[in-house]
């Protein structure tokens, strides 16, 4: 049996996924989820200011072999910056990412990414979902900023 593929998370697909209530979904995706611990900081200052805590006990956490260069630092939050680090330094082709400048770096760097949306796609087709609107519904309320278009489309593609 083959290892599960890995996929190294920021911050920001976490918060979603707990704020919509679908944390328990991402840990039935055959995905395993690692997330540097500059991500792991950034939502423990979170929960020090009153932020909604993440509990995802099947979120592997990963130090850095080394500091962030410079150049991405000054690009990127410390999260998306230590994401894009940790998948380098350990060969992981795969990002979760939904700010649109750290996609772009990460697919200029030769990532893979996928954003919350696309993880409860898989869900879905996966069958561990009976549909991805309702879902997509939550994530535009809680503040996602997916355009309308690509929204419409995976629902049109997934959902049938």
């Amino acid at each position: 049996m083959a290892a599960e593929p890995r996929i190294v998370i920021d911050t920001g697909p976490l918060i979603l996924l707990a704020k919509i209530e679908a944390l328990p979904v991402a840990a039935r995706l055959p995905h395993q989820f690692i997330a540097p611990q500059n991500v792991m900081d950034e939502l423990a200052a979170g929960v020090a200011l009153g932020y909604q805590a993440v509990d995802a006990p099947w979120l592997r956490t990963i130090d850095l072999k080394s500091p962030i260069p410079e150049m991405i630092r000054a690009t990127l939050d410390d999260g998306e910056a230590a994401v894009i680090q940790l998948a380098l330094e350990r060969g992981i082709d795969a990002v979760c990412l939904d700010d649109l400048r750290g996609r772009r770096l990460a697919k200029a760097v030769g990532l893979s990414v996928v954003g919350v949306l696309g993880l409860l796609g898989r869900a879905k087709i996966l069958g561990l979902i009976p549909a991805l609107r309702p879902y997509a519904d939550k994530l535009l309320a809680a503040g996602a900023r997916y355009s309308p278009e690509l929204v419409s489309r995976m629902i049109a593609e997934i959902d049938g």
